[in-house]
Order: C-alpha cells, then structure tokens, then sequence
C-alpha cells in the first residue's frame, strides 16, 4: 500500500537545513555595515525588514523572533554611529520596523498553530485510513499480493476506491470496488461494503451468496432516512474474486467493475465477464442473480485487479492510459516490483496529478505448497 505521509519533526531553528540560518544573519550584517559606511543621504537601514521576513518563510516562530530582533538591534547600532537616536528619520525607522516585525512574528505564530492542527488532522486521517483500507498482507495462503491506492484529492489519503482480503477454509477472496462518486463522500460507502466483505467472506459457501449479501446490506443502508442520497442514485462497481487454495483456476463476480488482467508466461489476458452484473446496490436490476465466471490461474501466473481511475487517467493530449499496452512491459515482475513500474508510469502519463482515485491490486499464485502466514 502507499506509504503514509511522514509527521512533521519538531519545531526548530530552520526546518529545511541549517545552511539557511546565515541567510537573514548574513543580510542584517551586510546592510548594516553598507548603511554605517554610505554616505550621510543614503539610508539602508528599511532594508533590514528582509531578514525577519526571510526568517518567518523557512523558519519558525524561534528563528523569526530572533531574526527581527537582531534586525532591531542593527537599526538601533546604525543609528547610534550614524546621528544619533535623537533624529526624527532614526526614531521613525526604528518604530516602523518594530511595528513591522511584530506583525510578522505574529503571522508567523498563526502559521504555526495552523501548521500544529493540519498536524493532528493528518494524523487522525491516517489512523482512519489504517482503519478503513487496511494494508494487504505480502503472502497469504498460496498467494503473494501487494497494492497501490493513489487518491486524487489534495492531502487526502483514500477516496471512494477500495480493496480488502479474507481466508476462507477453503481459499482466499479479494474485492476491489468503486464507490460512484469521489472525495470525502464516497467514504460512508466505502466503510460499509468494506465492514460487510470483512463480516461474511468467510460466512457465504458460494460467490454469489457473498454478492448477494453484499448488495442487500449496501441497498439496506442507503435506503435508511439517514442515508443521504436516493438508493438509486449509490451504488459500487467491483469485482469479487475467490482463489482456492487447491487447483488452478479463480472465480470471479464481475459487478459493473473494469475486469481484471491475466498475465500468463508473458502474456496478457483481460478477463472479461460474460454475463456482468450490475453494480453493488442495484442488485434488484438482476433478476437471474449473480453468476460466477470461472478462468485459469496456475501456479507463476499474475492477477491484476484496477479501478477506473486507472484507465481513465489522461495525458496533456487527453489520451486515456494504455494499461493493456503498458502492463505487457512487466508481466515477469512480482506483485510489488509490478504495481512500482505501473504506478511510477500512470503518474508520469497524467503528469503527476490523477482526476480520479485510483486502486491496484496484484496477485500471485505461488502454488499449493507454498501456503505462508495467513493459511
């Protein structure tokens, strides 16, 4: 999974390197020392608001204090070995950059407290993510997986997409899904279809018992008074997926989600329903219920399950990514080294910025006597 936005690390003199520390240092020296030998109508000391300024943009609330009041204390120096501190202009200096300098001290503590409450946001957002999208474990069963989620919002951690596993006795299920909409309010949705897989994975004996629970807990809840919008108007892509421990093969249950991509000894193969099912939540547009699709997947074969964000992310030509192009350049590597090319390449083609949250999710078939942690 992507790895969690580091913490700030404490407030000190100057966060970015300690080299800039001379810099407002540097300035009040060299002004005062050009001011003190300029000729009687030349007057630099005004210039000295700069380091107290340059301090507040790099530093803390520490560094511009003592930067304005080394500036200060310069103005008061070039007064005394200039006219004196009883001139009208080296009064009116000093004041002006006091009054200056306080206001930026003060900017900068507001900057500070705001900078220690985005802190504890982020935290609290982290421990949600870790909560909600829960990290897929390397090896499980038989079979070896890794992730990527990449979110579209500014400094948001997870969106609407989602992914989850669960060992059954039998194997191991995965669901990856799209909740209609992004942002903040795809949440609510997310949490429940994920709570729910969590709940019954192991409980249903057939992929399409587990579907069907799925979607009458997702259409349950949206139909509560509180639940915001028109049922009709929510629902989540996915795709359902069971892996038994023994054989060859995986099941799936293709709910309106993007299909998965087979690679096979250097092939790829798009695994492609043929009778899909509506989305999670409209379930009642199914009459003839869900069915299960049944492909192969042998020991050595690759599973890559996406959502749209990913086919849908758009070059400065507005060209859609070519994940089938694209993916057939690394169908050799394993789970974690393959989702590493493809995100660092899905970035690069939509120039670092993706308009929609985008999910990824590969497995491995390590094959039946490979069962490690998780079995």
């Amino acid at each position: 999974m992507y790895p969690l936005r580091s913490s700030p690390g404490p407030q000190g003199w100057w966060r970015p390197g300690r080299a800039l520390q001379v810099i407002p240092l540097a300035l009040i020296v060299a002004i005062t020392v050009v001011d003190i030998l300029a000729p009687p109508e030349i007057h630099l000391g005004p210039l000295l608001i700069v380091a107290p300024a340059l301090a507040a943009s790099f530093g803390g609330v520490l560094a511009t204090t003592v930067a304005a009041l080394l500036a200060i204390g310069a103005q008061v120096l070039i007064g005394l070995l200039r006219d004196g501190l009883t001139t009208a202009n080296h009064l009116a200096q000093i004041a002006a950059l006091i009054g200056v300098s306080a206001f930026i001290v003060l900017l900068r503590a507001l900057r500070a407290r705001h900078e220690r409450e985005l802190h504890q946001v982020r935290s609290v957002s982290e421990a949600a993510q870790r909560v909600l999208l829960r990290p897929l474990p390397d090896r499980i069963g038989p079979l070896r997986l890794a992730s990527v989620y990449l979110a579209a919002e500014a400094e948001a951690l997870i969106g609407g997409d989602l992914y989850a596993v669960a060992r059954t006795p039998t194997g191991t299920r995965l669901l990856v899904g799209d909740v209609r909409g992004k942002g903040l309010a795809s949440l609510g949705d997310a949490a429940l279809l994920l709570g729910a897989f969590r709940a019954a994975a192991h409980l249903h004996s057939t992929l399409p018992e587990l579907a069907t629970y799925l979607d009458g807990s997702l259409r349950w809840d949206l139909a509560q008074p509180a639940g915001g919008e028109d049922p009709g108007e929510s629902f989540i892509t996915a795709v359902i997926l069971d892996i038994p421990d023994d054989g060859a093969e995986v099941r799936m249950v293709d709910c309106g989600h993007p299909p998965p991509l087979l690679l096979h000894r250097g092939t790829v193969t798009t695994l492609t329903a043929r009778r899909p099912a509506p989305p999670l939540g409209l379930g009642d547009l199914a009459p003839d219920g869900y069915r299960v699709e049944v492909f192969p997947f042998g020991p050595g074969d690759r599973l890559l399950m996406y959502t749209d964000g990913v086919i849908e992310a758009r070059d400065a030509g507005r060209n859609f990514y070519p994940l089938d192009e694209r993916i057939g350049r690394w169908t050799r590597e394993h789970p974690a080294a393959l989702l590493a090319q493809l995100r660092r390449d899905l970035l690069a083609h939509a120039g670092g910025h993706l308009g929609d949250d985008a999910a990824l999710v590969a497995v491995e078939r390590l094959g039946t006597d490979a069962a490690g942690p998780g079995r």
